[in-house]
């Protein structure tokens, strides 16, 4: 609609062009929730909803967290009857020993199937409100936010979720377990040599705080130019034609090139960053295993403690520094899944469209006029759109509202089919304020034709149903030859069964204009709109259509929203618009005699032509 903020991927300007990566920068990465708090409780009850998968999910790594800490112990116990030659003993800790590791491996296999469980249901509950919070947000939010934004949080932001809750959540639990059971157990088994060993623990904080800060900085920067390569490629796609007519393929090769080099640069770094953490942990942990022989050694010299006890004092040790890095990198990964959470909950905390009214319009006479009252509307705040506007349309009239690009023409129906709120003035159905008015009640008496036609990817005969379900073939094609399209489905590959691609791209934009329209005339309205429905016709089939358009329309109140004026000469009445404001009414020819606006408008468009 021509008056409305809305932003698409057409709006950006093709790269070269000065715009080219305006679009990219969406593909920033968020680092933290603004309201971590607000955002975990939200998170809480979606988790509320699988409550028994999670308790599942707790007691599985608990006890497989149990068992690895219970094997080390166990292997102690072995080399210590070994080396006392206790061998009677040795079958039983063996035997046990296995039944540890067979139960830590079904834990495990059970731990993996409920995180899949939990992970997929929660985002099967998500994106399904979400996509029901979508349908019903407001008109007005979707004309004043980005599509792809929107499209974004539906798809990655909910899938950064999914993969937390799978991959994280448990491995966050299960090393904050591991952590504090293997400390309780070296210190249960030696003390001294339990605090020598937690010294290592510091170099692991210390080198994981540094390179996890130094590789978020690198990653975040690669994901801003992966972001920017994405964008550019779209943009280049989406606009080839533009691209090519401007001859703007080396300046386009030129901009890929310069990041596809910026990407490559930052995308070593933060492999050798990412590379460096194993070989660092390697050496802290290598370090912690000469301090246990060292010191294990001297304690053992001593006779406090057995060769078995520094076996496992090893295993733990390096139990011990896994989690401590894990929990690093899993924290960083919660914290990006909550950003992505709350940029879900966002939408799913707007407020929803008011679509209250207690009047239905069977209960308003069935031929309604339309009343405008000194309606104001700004799209933005100060900059209005239309200024003390009044219009009244009679039952069955048809009225044409004409005038420049950008006078207001389709904000008056976005105002009458309730897509927006008049800041001031009312609208009246029948004598009712449409907000008295049921929206569905209203919206369904009424069909508009836009000039962007919107046909869904599914068969010819679907799309014309698509307004009334329940309307019998045979009616279907009664009203497609109305509007002489019989003739042109039938020439398709399938006819009324022929199947439309995405955006009907195996279809021209004439023949999509053709089946919106038959569509509309199929749900048979009380009010009819056409928001330049002829606008993607040649004049030939436009003057067939308007033949059609004669019969369709009689009886019925209707508003025709034309640039072409020579579609509207039989209109009952043409208001002119200028800036939001009416400067002249009249029939075609009263207009024309008056040499005003109109005139103008005419004249521009057939100089030189026979009236």
């Amino acid at each position: 609609m021509a008056e409305t903020p809305q932003k698409s991927i057409r709006d950006y300007k093709v790269p070269g062009m000065g715009g080219g990566r305006r679009m990219a920068d969406r593909g920033k990465k968020t680092e933290k929730a603004k309201d971590q708090k607000g955002t975990f409780k939200q998170m809480l009850r979606y988790f509320a909803n699988e409550k028994r998968a999670v308790v599942l999910l707790l007691f599985m790594v608990t006890l497989a967290v149990v068992c690895g800490i219970l094997a080390p112990r166990l292997q102690s116990s072995a080399i210590d009857a070994i080396t006392q030659r206790q061998f009677t003993e040795i079958p039983k800790i063996l035997g046990f020993m296995a039944g540890v590791y067979a139960v830590s491996c079904l834990a495990a296999y059970l731990q993996g199937r409920a995180s899949a469980y939990i992970s997929q249901r929660t985002v099967k509950h998500m994106r399904q409100d979400l996509f029901e919070k979508i349908i019903q947000l407001p008109v007005g939010y979707l004309d004043t936010h980005s599509h792809g934004d929107i499209m974004s949080r539906m798809t990655n932001d909910v899938e950064n979720v999914s993969t937390t809750i799978s991959q994280s959540l448990s491995s966050l639990f299960s090393g904050l377990l591991t952590v504090f059971g293997t400390v309780v157990m070296m210190f249960y088994l030696c003390p001294p040599l339990a605090a020598l060993s937690c010294t290592t623990v510091l170099f692991t904080v210390f080198a994981t705080k540094y390179l996890s800060a130094a590789m978020r900085k690198t990653y975040t920067k690669r994901q801003s130019l992966l972001g920017s390569l994405n964008g550019t490629v779209e943009e280049m796609v989406g606009g080839y034609r533009t691209v090519v007519a401007y001859e703007k393929e080396e300046q386009i090769i030129t901009d890929f090139t310069e990041i596809s080099d910026d990407l490559t640069k930052v995308g070593i770094k933060a492999e050798i960053l990412g590379g460096s953490m194993g070989p660092v942990m390697n050496l802290i942990n290598n370090t912690g295993f000469v301090i246990i022989a060292a010191f294990g050694g001297y304690f053992a010299l001593k006779g406090s403690i057995s060769v078995g006890i520094i076996s496992a004092f090893i295993v733990y040790a390096k139990q011990f520094g896994r989690p401590v890095d894990e929990i690093a990198q899993v924290w960083g990964q919660v914290q990006s899944a909550l950003a992505g959470a709350e940029r879900v909950f966002a939408i799913m905390n707007e407020q929803p469209e008011d679509k209250s009214g207690e009047t239905k319009m069977n209960e308003l006479p069935e031929d309604p006029d339309i009343v405008f009252e000194n309606v104001n509307f700004s799209y933005v705040e100060g900059q209005r759109v239309l200024k003390d506007f009044s219009l009244q349309v009679k039952p069955g009239q048809k009225i044409a509202l004409v005038g420049a690009t950008g006078s207001g023409k389709t904000t008056v129906v976005n105002l009458l089919m309730r897509f927006y709120k008049p800041d001031s003035g009312r609208i009246l159905v029948g004598g009712k304020d449409i907000f008295e008015i049921n929206c569905d009640s209203l919206r369904d008496a009424i069909a508009i034709v836009l000039q962007d036609t919107v046909l869904f990817a599914d068969t010819v005969r679907k799309n014309l149903k698509y307004a009334d379900q329940e309307i019998s073939d045979e009616e279907m094609i009664a009203c497609a030859k109305q509007c002489h399209v019989d003739s042109m489905i039938r020439k398709l590959e399938k006819g009324y069964d022929t199947e439309l691609t995405a955006d009907a791209s195996n279809i021209s934009r004439g023949q999509q204009q053709l089946l919106s329209i038959t569509r509309a005339f199929i749900s048979a309205p009380r009010i009819l709109i056409l928001d330049e429905a002829t606008s993607n016709v040649d004049t030939r089939t436009e003057k067939r259509i308007q033949d059609a358009m004669v019969r369709l329309m009689k009886g019925r109140t209707s508003l025709v929203i034309a640039h072409r004026l020579s579609t509207i000469r039989d209109a009952d009445r043409i208001v002119v618009l200028d800036q939001g404001r009416i400067v002249e009414t009249g029939t075609h020819d009263e207009l024309l005699a008056a040499g005003g606006k109109y005139r103008d408008l005419y004249m521009t468009q057939f100089a030189g032509q026979e009236t």
